[in-house]
């Protein structure tokens, strides 16, 4: 499981990069509001809104925000107070009582669960934890350990009751991760939230997940998403771009081993678990994923970097209004595309009028 938190893995350029609100005389000029970046969910968030005022763009600001700290809070497997916590801590022993938001989006891990046979499963939590005991003791977890925690692993185990709106492990000892599917969903309840609240266009960018909707101003056709060379160790202020994407109504997730790994005994393990091996995946850098809806790509992401490059492409290019853009590992980082990702790519970094 890619918990994709504490690193933004793509990097949004739009027109206007000052956290800045554009005021006019004239009533029906749209102005822009960009948050620039804020902590939250142990990453970066940003939103960016298209309003016909600027007092619609501030709330729509704030309002996006408060949905992302609203998921964190609830989410949260570092907060003990959170749901998520609660669940891991009682699961086995009790019937959990959770939120609507928490049960959405447990539902819908163990759909992404069912339809990539387990190479997206949230409950990789005991795995997860084994590798991060085996780094601060540099010592590599053995057969029997990885045996052990397999066998607590296992969407098959967590048992949801939607009548009574509850969640119960069947083996003790389980643990939720939410990591590769939280950020995504956090991000299409802001954009939500900006819609709902009259945004005319805007952009939410949460660790790397990203969805945008509208249009951005000065008659920009769509929004710029700049995707990282995983060859590059720039941080966020000078981001090395390997190509750019350009979008509208779209979101767009990336995950990669570049940024988020352990290292064992000198040797690098990537945070993205395959439950079935029980260790972490090999042979994918970064993917990238372009969906409808920031959820989706943020689930697919982790699940194609667990299948590999031949089943991930061929589960993404059976679904519709879906594509993937698949780096390999070094030394090669190949690019390797979907069919239909194609239109999506600017080939003209010094040409932004598209």
């Amino acid at each position: 499981m890619n918990r994709k938190i504490g690193h933004i893995v793509i990097t949004v350029f739009v027109v206007c990069l000052m956290v800045a609100i554009y005021f006019s005389a004239d009533t029906n000029k749209q102005v822009e509001l960009d948050s620039g970046y804020r902590l939250v969910m142990g990453t970066f968030a940003r939103a960016v809104v298209i309003a016909e005022d600027s007092n619609t763009a501030k709330k729509c600001i704030e309002t996006a925000l408060a949905e992302i700290h609203k998921v964190d809070d609830l989410m949260s497997d570092y907060k003990s107070d959170s749901e998520i916590s609660r669940v891991n801590k009682d699961g086995f022993k009790t019937a959990v009582h959770i939120s609507q938001s928490t049960y959405e989006v447990l539902q819908r891990s163990i759909e992404f669960s069912k339809l990539t046979d387990g190479a997206f499963d949230i409950t990789v939590g005991p795995l997860v934890d084994l590798f991060h005991s085996a780094e601060k003791k540099q010592v590599a977890p053995t057969k029997e350990q990885i045996a052990q925690a397999k066998s607590k692993v296992g969407f098959e185990k967590l048992k949801l009751d939607e009548q009574n709106r509850t969640v119960k492990f069947s083996v003790d000892g389980m643990r939720l991760d939410l990591g590769g599917i939280a950020k995504g969903y956090a991000v299409d309840k802001a954009v939500e939230a900006m819609q709902t609240g009259g945004a005319i266009g805007g952009m939410v960018d949460l660790g790397g997940d990203i969805r945008c909707f509208g249009t951005p101003l000065k008659g920009k056709k769509h929004w710029i998403i700049g995707l990282q060379n995983p060859n590059s160790d720039k941080d966020i202020a000078g981001r090395d771009v390997m190509l750019k994407l350009q979008l509208a109504n779209r979101a767009v997730a990336t995950s990669g081993d570049y940024q988020q790994f352990v290292l064992i005994e000198g040797k690098r393990y990537s945070h993205i678990i395959n439950r079935k091996t029980g260790t972490s995946t090999e042979g994918l850098s970064s993917v990238t994923i372009i969906a409808n809806n920031a959820t989706d790509a943020d689930a697919l992401a982790t699940a194609v970097s667990v299948m590999g490059s031949e089943k991930g492409l061929a589960l993404i290019e059976s679904m519709p209004d879906t594509e993937a853009i698949l780096i390999t590992s070094q030394p090669e980082y190949k690019i390797i595309k979907t069919t239909g990702a194609e239109k999506y790519i600017k080939y003209k970094p010094q040409d932004d009028n598209i």
